[in-house]
């Protein structure tokens, strides 16, 4: 009579550990599916443009994210092209900032097998 029903209940059942999985599986799948459709396909764009970037050389169209199409006249460094986007008009461009590769130009010519 003078005990309240939270009192009156029994203590938890032991294996607690169990309804821990069961709450932290959602979780998981969702962590999973985001895995996959996500994460996954951004770091292989990356991987790609990183490998485009790498292999700039002069003679290439390319264009920026910027929305500027030009020709690589020059690669200063490996941070740097610099590209002719008008006649008598050279700006230097960050590689990172290239989006797409329009045109392959011709390969350097191997001066030391000359």
């Amino acid at each position: 009579m003078f005990i309240s029903p939270a009192f009156a209940q029994g203590a938890p059942a032991a294996g607690g550990g169990t309804d821990m999985l069961i709450q932290l599986a959602p979780f998981v799948l969702i962590f999973v599916v985001m895995y996959f459709l996500i994460l996954r396909p951004q770091q292989k764009r990356a991987k790609v443009h990183q490998e485009m970037v790498n292999s700039l050389r002069r003679g290439d169209v390319v264009v920026t994210t910027g929305g500027l199409v030009g020709k690589v006249v020059k690669v200063v460094d490996d941070a740097e092209i610099e590209m002719q986007i008008a006649d008598n008009v050279k700006v230097r461009q960050l590689r990172s900032q290239i989006s797409t590769v329009r045109a392959k130009g011709e390969p350097a010519k191997d001066e030391t097998a000359a």
